[in-house]
């Protein structure tokens, strides 16, 4: 393991406190419809993210990180998600790189070196490219088209990706690629963002998070040198990709849709506290059928939230069985978190569905949870299968 010494930088150790990521989500919230309009990079999200240490609050303390565990990890990604999702969505992937680092130190040294030495000036943002064209989510199985060739010094790189969270902003991606070696090896390809034959492509007109640039990405003979291959060993001859594998960083990811919820929640109160119809001659707010609504809004949250950190809690106590059943957890949040939004939206109707109510846009971002693994089916089929054979 890589001692901590003079050529890494000692990082910013972020204020969880509720205060502090209060204001961390005010601040983002200011700017986060214009970037959700433009579709542009957020870039003062991140660089509000940056200035507090909250886009490298996992880089390990031997490389001069504060190493913040999994749960202010997850309250982080809460406060992020809060106030603009695009961005908790590129900082949690960033988060989750250097959790994998912090874990089994894999990166050339002088090469992550220099990233943290990077982190501290600014947002050097770190992403993990997967998915393909034709193979899609790799959590599904298979193996990847893009290919990485032998050479001389290292090796030529060359496949398109889709859905690279972060585009253009990313200062290195971990790109999933096999070799063209008999037998042939997976695993992850550094390649700095500005590396020739790196080519965007703007594929990005989503639903939701349309802020957070997940373009598609092609690599025309990239060259990548030797020490910058992170290899995943087959296991007994078989590829399991890690991103089938629930753990705690699992949440992350939920983790900000809890924090959309919470700014449903907000914008909804708001606008009851405020709409006050002619026939009516007082705020909706002060009706009990708004009122009723609002606690059903509440409650999911309190689900979403109890689930959430109350599994972390368990997970630190190590209780038996916890880490099996992370995939229902991730299905159940993801439900709460999504029918607090459409609670909200069902109540005021039309005026929730206009583009100048904040809550047309919490409703888009919320429906994402859906997509990151594993997948409602995958998660369901997996704890009924457990459940009716717990022997297997």
């Amino acid at each position: 393991m890589t001692a901590v010494s003079s050529d890494w930088p000692t990082l910013t150790v972020p204020d969880t406190s509720h205060v502090a990521l209060a204001a961390l989500t005010a601040e983002l919230a200011t700017t986060a419809v214009d970037y959700d309009r433009t579709g542009n990079i957020p870039i003062a999200g991140l660089q509000a993210a940056h200035r507090g240490g909250y886009l490298t609050a996992t880089v390990a303390a031997r490389f001069g990180g504060p190493e913040l565990g999994p749960f202010d990890v997850v309250r982080i990604l809460v406060a992020l998600g809060e106030g603009d999702p695009s961005v908790a969505l590129i900082a949690a992937n960033n988060l989750a790189a250097h959790q994998v680092q912090a874990k089994n130190g894999q990166w050339p040294d002088e090469l992550y070196a220099d990233l943290v030495r990077q982190s501290a000036r600014g947002p050097a943002l770190v992403n993990v490219i997967r998915a393909e064209p034709e193979l899609g989510a790799p959590a599904r199985g298979g193996l990847p088209a893009t290919i990485a060739l032998r050479t001389a010094t290292g090796w030529t790189l060359k496949g398109r990706k889709t859905f690279g969270t972060g585009g253009r902003a990313l200062a290195h991606h971990l790109v999933w690629a096999i070799t063209d070696e008999t037998p042939p090896r997976v695993g992850h390809f550094i390649v700095p963002g500005d590396s020739k034959g790196v080519i965007w492509h703007d594929t990005w007109d989503h639903l939701g998070l349309r802020a957070s640039n997940t373009h598609d990405v092609s690599y025309h003979d990239v060259a990548v040198p030797e020490g910058n291959f992170l290899e995943i060993p087959f296991q007994n001859g078989v590829y399991r990709d890690p991103a089938a594998t629930s753990g705690p960083a699992t949440l992350g990811h939920t983790a900000l849709y809890v924090g959309v919820a919470r700014a449903a929640r907000t914008a909804f109160g708001a606008f009851a506290r405020t709409r006050v119809p002619s026939a009516l001659g007082r705020p909706i707010a002060e009706t009990e059928r708004i009122q009723a609504v609002a606690g059903e809004i509440e409650s999911q949250i309190v689900q979403a939230e109890t689930l959430l950190y109350g599994t972390l809690h368990r997970l630190a106590a190590d209780e038996p069985g916890v880490a099996q059943r992370l995939p229902s957890v991730k299905v159940l949040i993801a439900r709460a978190a999504i029918t607090a939004v459409e609670t909200a939206v069902a109540a005021l109707g039309n005026a929730a569905l206009t583009r100048s109510n904040p809550l047309e846009r919490h409703l888009r971002d919320v429906l994402c949870v859906r997509v990151h693994p594993p997948q409602e089916d995958t998660a369901l089929l997996a704890a009924g299968r457990a459940s009716l054979f717990p022997d297997n």
